[in-house]
């Protein structure tokens, strides 16, 4: 099995974007063309087919209303998302590495995310690789109405740095 993370094209892919949050998200969660374009995004490949795609905003925190403060040296993890006939492999736990291994490679202190409260596990694997849930936002999501748990994680350990391969983009 050949895993690869390759920068996505939103300017050539953005059919491919819409349709993979589509398929993973609920409709009321899916991003807009326009977000996408403003986003760093990556797609996980699995023998050359895509099957995860996760998006940051550097030097960004969190804020609930939707207008993420500039906040230097924080890597906003915007998305996260395995395709549904992929789950329950291992590729989410694949993919959550590689995202703390790419903020550490372009030296981010901070990471902060969010998600649905009723989404436990991705809460219960961000906990695993040391998140730290840091505030709960009652009735930010819609259709279906769900609170957001808000998550950072703040330097690492050196279990977290071992996994990071240097070399890799």
């Amino acid at each position: 099995m050949h895993t690869e993370f390759r920068k996505a094209q939103p300017a050539r892919e953005m059919r491919s974007l819409l349709a993979f949050d589509r398929k993973v998200f609920p409709a009321s969660d899916r991003f807009t063309a326009d977000y996408w374009k403003e986003l760093e995004t990556y797609w996980m490949l699995i023998d050359g087919v895509k099957v995860g795609c996760c998006a940051f905003e550097e030097n960004t925190d969190f804020h609930e209303d939707g207008v993420h403060a500039q906040l230097k040296g924080s890597l906003y993890i915007a998305t996260t998302g395995i395709l549904p006939r992929f789950r329950g492999l291992g590729l989410g736990t694949m993919l959550k590495y590689w995202e703390i291994c790419y903020a550490r490679r372009h030296r981010f202190g901070r990471i902060v995310t969010n998600m649905r409260a009723s989404n436990t596990t991705i809460i219960q694997l961000n906990k695993k690789l040391g998140f730290k849930k840091i505030r709960t936002i009652p009735h930010y999501y819609s259709g279906p109405e769900d609170s957001t748990v808000v998550m950072d994680l703040l330097p690492p350990g050196p279990s977290q740095n071992s996994i990071c391969d240097p070399s890799a983009p």
